[in-house]
């Protein structure tokens, strides 16, 4: 290496410094080292202490005389081996007593130089003091390295133990609500999360419009609960595609919580799902907007909302099955079997614990002139109508199907033949006061109602309860229709034809 690039290194000298160095011990060091290093002396009265240890750039090497080192204080010895980027050369005049090098070395001496400080010697000790210092500046790079290499490490193992909680959460059930509780949970070790909501749509290709479904957090007060739901309406009307023609909603967790009580404090974020390449809805939650994620961090969020677009749609697809199993097609209430399985079902609880059991059997009156005057799909939007009037008038524990045709069941557990009387009469009134509009036209339709009870003693079969409801319905059509009749009021010889 030339002179002249020995110059531009770091654009000045190496620094090295002298403690108590004499004139001559200077002049020596100097001649042998060349213009590549500055040599700073400090007088014995004068040793570099707060002002010049605190300065960034330190001596690449430190030139000291035995006698200069013996009358320093142990404190301040401490503080120049603490100097760890410096290599410390002692140097022995011949009046000073002989040092073995184990005690050099323990004294925190790179090495030991005794006078006169010839060229050789002088240049042999910065050379050392060089390799030293090179080989230092490699262990410190490869230790740098190694830990660097630890935290990637250590934030991999943590992703895959995230990820892994995630995978967790969404195989432990195929219920969405489950699947997006354990989600809020485990998305709060990547940041804040004070409430999570989801929205999932489907579209109709026949008719273009968006069927939606709602995952609400808690529940919330109303003014909160509507503010959301926009939200989420919006977001599945912009995402989806298409108008919206429907939505149902239910929450997520069925505590009333009136909230997170640092609105100021939270932001929102909108999380795609997607499965099969489709988007099909979306995770809104919202988080702490002091919090930031990293490139890593982000990296995992996405990679969590891979496998919840999976579990979801998973999800959505075994409840779609389900329900289509155990539901009516057209009227989306439960179909003929699954009533048959709850009435056996019910009648066993009914035998152990001994509570009440009604039954309606509902009839559409003359349904079969709605067919021929408006068309079989006025029959139908009429069918989905007298469904949607069933299911809203019932309890969660209650039971609506259809029986077949236009027939109807509804199974009451722990109600008593009054109550279902009065239910059968309130459905029968509602029916009566819907008006239907099918292709500009109007019309209204009546309905028959039966009711049969189970009393205590009786009935031991599903198929008692049936007849007498059927039986009671039988004599509601022939009394004139538009009626509900209670079984216990038929004429004990009445016989339902065939």
């Amino acid at each position: 290496m030339t002179q002249g690039t020995k110059m531009n290194r770091g654009q000045r000298p190496e620094l090295m410094w002298g403690l108590g160095l004499s004139e001559a011990q200077q002049a020596q060091i100097k001649q042998a080292v060349g213009p590549g290093f500055f040599l700073r002396n400090f007088p014995e009265g004068k040793l570099p202490w707060s002002r010049e240890l605190s300065h960034t750039e330190k001596p690449s090497a430190t030139w000291i005389p035995m006698k200069v080192w013996k009358d320093i204080s142990d404190n301040r010895k401490e503080t120049y081996r603490r100097i760890e980027s410096t290599q410390r050369i002692l140097i022995q005049d011949e009046m000073d007593e002989t040092m073995e090098m184990e005690d050099v070395l323990e004294q925190g001496f790179l090495t030991i130089v005794t006078s006169p400080l010839t060229r050789s010697k002088v240049q042999d000790a910065v050379f050392r003091a060089k390799e030293v210092s090179s080989m230092y500046s490699d262990i410190y790079r490869m230790t740098e390295e190694i830990m660097l290499e630890r935290e990637l490490l250590s934030r991999k193992t943590d992703q895959l133990l995230f990820l892994n909680n995630i995978l967790t959460g969404c195989t432990e059930s195929l219920d969405a609500s489950v699947i997006l509780a354990n989600a809020k949970e485990h998305l709060n070790m990547l940041i804040p999360v004070f409430e999570l909501h989801a929205v999932f749509w489907q579209r109709q290709f026949e008719n273009g419009l968006t069927d939606v479904e709602l995952f609400l957090d808690s529940k919330a007060p109303a003014e909160k609960e509507d503010e959301w739901t926009r939200m989420l309406l919006g977001c599945a009307e912009r995402m989806g595609g298409g108008k919206i023609n429907g939505f149902q909603s239910m929450h997520i967790d069925p505590v009333f919580r009136p909230g997170n009580a640092n609105q100021d404090q939270a932001r929102v974020v909108s999380m795609p799902l997607q499965a099969a390449n489709a988007t099909y809805g979306s995770l809104v939650l919202s988080v702490d907007k002091q919090a930031r994620m990293g490139k890593d961090e982000v990296e995992t969020f996405k990679a969590a909302a891979n496998h919840l677009g999976l579990a979801l749609r998973n999800a959505l697809m075994f409840k779609e099955v389900k329900l289509r199993a155990d539901h009516d097609a057209l009227t989306r209430i439960y179909n003929r079997h699954t009533f048959d399985e709850r009435l056996v079902h019910e009648l066993k609880r009914r035998q152990r614990y001994g509570h009440d059991l009604s039954l309606l059997m509902v009839d559409l009156d003359h349904f079969k002139e709605v067919n021929d005057t408006y068309g079989h799909q006025a029959g139908d939007m009429v069918l989905r109508e007298i469904g949607a009037i069933l299911y809203s008038a019932i309890r969660s524990t209650d039971l609506a199907a259809r029986y077949g045709g236009e027939e109807f069941v509804v199974l009451l557990p722990h109600t008593t033949e009054k109550d279902a009387h009065m239910l059968a009469e309130r459905i029968r009134k509602r029916v009566a006061d819907t008006n239907f509009t099918f292709n500009g036209k109007q019309f209204t339709i009546t309905a028959s109602i039966g009711v049969a009870s189970v009393e205590t003693g009786s009935l031991n079969k599903e198929q008692d309860l049936v007849l007498k409801a059927d039986e009671a319905l039988y004599q509601a059509k022939n009394n004139g229709r538009n009626m509900v009749v209670i079984s216990r009021q038929c004429p004990k010889e009445q016989q339902v034809p065939q």
